[in-house]
């Protein structure tokens, strides 16, 4: 059994680093001024609130995380023209 986890540690330690640093990677990034422009033109009331209390890091981090759950579902169409309601065009 000892000479199991002798074995075994080495490969399974190495494997946990690489994990943590493609975990790291995006943390270290800095935030791009484009990606700044993006997120203060699309982002939530939550979001804006979470970088007024957390900062810029955490803020950018849950806009990235919701704009990669929106790539994955289906594209929803986007309304260009303004539709008036019929008791506003009176």
């Amino acid at each position: 059994m000892v000479a199991l986890i002798v074995i075994l540690f080495p490969p399974l330690l190495i494997a946990f680093l690489l994990v943590m640093e493609r975990v790291e990677e995006p943390l270290r990034r800095p935030t791009s001024q484009r990606e700044v422009e993006d997120f203060l033109g699309t982002a939530t009331p939550g979001e804006v609130g979470t970088l007024a209390n957390s900062g810029v890091r955490r803020a950018m981090s849950r806009w990235r995380v919701r704009r990669r759950g929106r790539a994955r579902s289906t594209p929803r169409q986007v309304l260009t023209e303004r539709v008036s309601e019929p008791d506003e065009a009176r």
